[in-house]
């Protein structure tokens, strides 16, 4: 089978590509440090532990596995420590990402799919972001992520590497099997958060901000389904397999919904209702980021099914029930 290197395919994104790549028939190689990633979502495939800023590592893994293609999901991911700790974004996400980068071309390995993000467009509200709209990021997490789509483009004319690259935001959800799911320490993400709050494993959820320019002042975020997002990497993968040339998308589903409305709706499919309080806004948070999916629909044949709120919340509950990874 066709072998193919994850990067971070021991955290939540990653873990769920693996399993999309393995149905697919791909053999996954997980290449993860463990630091935000779990040993026990390596299910799909081999798994070598590694750091991305350890070169001689990345090239001992490409000898070894010979994989024909990177898939790259590695990356700190916190907005509001990307703020107040920007060196470390910098350092652990652009040069971890170079060194990969020039460890797959020394190897022959030019297909490269990339796990960038819409923050990468900044504040820009009541628009819905296509992949033409200017990239204008307000914090480290999304400048250091710009970069890195710089750095793919500069290595393709350089040294014909092809590239990938899909702009997302909010991920939520599970597969449907919950074999895998999602579970940060500390974890930051909404649904996580406000399932935890409903299960009594946190006193409250916290809704950071209620005085934003929205219906009912609070953020507004398009969520996409896990298994949906990966499933565009793997149409991602065979659009280079087939060819074709770098190419950027944007996925989501230009749906926006407010963290009201995600709270909403998660009191209807658990039928439990969400505590929270109400805290002041976290820097570098955005009022409204809405992600349009044209290009990948009609270019790449990509269909979003399952991101609907009452779907996505669904599966997060149902993995959520079934217990979480430790360490």
């Amino acid at each position: 089978m066709i072998t193919v290197l994850v990067t971070g395919g021991a955290g939540y994104i990653g873990s769920h590509a693996c399993k999309a790549l393995k149905a697919a028939g791909y053999t996954p190689v997980t290449f993860d440090n463990l630091v935000t990633g779990w040993s026990d979502a390596v299910k799909f495939g081999p798994f070598e532990q590694g750091d991305l800023l350890d070169r001689a590592r990345l090239d001992a893994v490409f000898a070894q596995h010979k994989p024909v293609a990177v898939m790259h999901f590695a990356a700190l991911s916190q907005v509001g420590e990307s703020m107040s700790q920007p060196g470390k974004y910098w350092r652990n996400n652009v040069m971890g990402s170079l060194n990969l980068i020039e460890a797959a071309v020394d190897a022959g390995c030019l297909d490269f799919v990339f796990s960038s993000t819409c923050a990468t467009y900044g504040e820009q509200d009541n628009v819905v972001l296509d992949e033409d709209t200017p990239q204008k990021p307000i914090n480290a997490y999304g400048a250091s992520k710009q970069a890195i789509e710089e750095i793919l483009e500069h290595f393709g004319t350089s040294h014909g590497l092809r590239s990938v690259i899909f702009r997302y935001f909010n991920v939520a959800g599970a597969d449907e099997e919950a074999q895998v799911g999602e579970f940060h320490q500390p974890e930051t993400h909404l649904v996580p958060l406000m399932l935890d709050a409903i299960d009594g494993k946190r006193d409250a959820l916290t809704i950071f901000g209620t005085d934003y320019d929205t219906p009912d002042g609070t953020c507004i975020r398009d969520y996409v389904h896990v298994m949906d997002l990966v499933d565009a990497h793997v149409l991602g993968l065979k659009w280079l397999e087939d060819g074709k040339p770098s190419r950027v998308f944007n996925l989501g589903t230009g749906d926006g919904f407010s963290v009201r409305d995600v709270i909403q709706h998660s009191n209807s499919v658990t039928n439990r209702e969400v505590p929270y309080t109400e805290g002041p806004r976290r820097a570098g948070d955005c009022t409204k980021l809405v992600s349009g999916s044209a290009r990948a629909v009609t270019e790449l044949g990509w269909d979003p099914r399952r991101s609907n709120l009452q779907q996505m919340i669904a599966d997060a509950w149902r993995w959520h029930q079934s217990g979480h990874y430790e360490k």
